[in-house]
């Protein structure tokens, strides 16, 4: 489908990498999500417990949605909310990765699937931000034959609160696991150690991320697949709840203010797909 007239399309090597890069997260996220109890085996390095890769498994496979959508955009009004998170959060992966090497199944002995597993996480987070950020500045080049959406965000002010307020929650507190992940693991609802704990920073700086551009979002439509992922993103933890919950402290403070963040951010997931469905959707969106 063509942009609207006047949009900025989106160019073919873009839409190309975020199929790619959501075949890739769907894969991790298949053996996060379906296999926690086997990533020593199968995955690039070994999650535990269980509910840490039943989490970071839901974030992968809710993010494949936002790149397929993002990448079915027409316009790169539409596709830059998937463009940016993705962007943050393997660059942030690489240097989590770089940091917590040691870590990684590059020994002989971790077997032949967990070796290959690992090579491909290498690769894969070495390629992805510089292909993201080269074909980004193609991109933007369009910008000369088209125009960028402008005007005033169009979102109802109670929910680019609410979003904005996740996206602070999620960005603040992220941004804390990846710096000091042991004290800050401290307020995460089950154990985490330095590498999940800055696994988990990453996920959550790129969701924030993804909350903040959608809160600002100058178009309805374009709201769509933050608000898509949103609701995936809710309804895939809701599940991991029930399979690993046994793993949280429920009765301390940070059980409960996971359930009330991943309860605004499914609030705000069903507001925003509501608002977007609201207006009839346009060529191009």
């Amino acid at each position: 489908m063509p942009a609207r007239p006047g949009l900025v399309p989106l160019i073919r090597p873009m839409r190309g990498l975020l199929y790619i890069a959501a075949f890739l997260v769907f894969l991790a996220g298949l053996v996060l999500y379906v296999f926690p109890l086997r990533t020593a085996e199968w995955f690039a390095w070994t999650v535990n417990p269980p509910m840490t890769a039943v989490f970071l498994g839901a974030a992968y496979w809710a993010s494949a949605g936002l790149e397929i959508i993002g990448a079915r955009s027409a316009s790169w009004e539409s596709a830059r909310l998937a463009v940016w998170p993705v962007f943050i959060f393997t660059t942030l992966t690489l240097a989590v990765t770089l940091v917590h090497l040691d870590r990684f199944h590059l020994s002989p002995a971790a077997g032949f699937l967990a070796q290959a597993a690992t090579w491909a996480w290498l690769a894969i987070y070495a390629v992805v931000p510089v292909a993201m950020l080269i074909i980004t500045r193609r991109q933007l080049r369009g910008q000369v034959a088209g125009r960028a959406a402008s005007g005033r965000p169009v979102l109802p002010p109670g929910l680019r609160i609410l979003l904005g307020g996740i996206a602070a929650i999620l960005l603040l507190y992220g941004a804390a696991l990846l710096a000091a992940p042991v004290p800050a693991g401290a307020w995460w609802p089950w154990p985490l150690t330095e590498l999940t704990g800055r696994a988990v920073g990453a996920w959550l700086v790129g969701l924030g991320w993804a909350a903040a551009q959608g809160q600002s979002s100058r178009s309805l439509q374009s709201v769509r697949p933050v608000a898509l992922t949103s609701l995936a993103f809710v309804v895939l933890q809701a599940i991991a709840l029930l399979r690993y919950g046994e793993a949280l402290r429920w009765e301390e403070a940070p059980a409960i203010g996971f359930t009330v963040v991943l309860a605004a951010i499914g609030v705000a997931g069903g507001w925003a797909f509501a608002v977007s469905r609201a207006q009839r959707p346009a060529p191009g969106a």
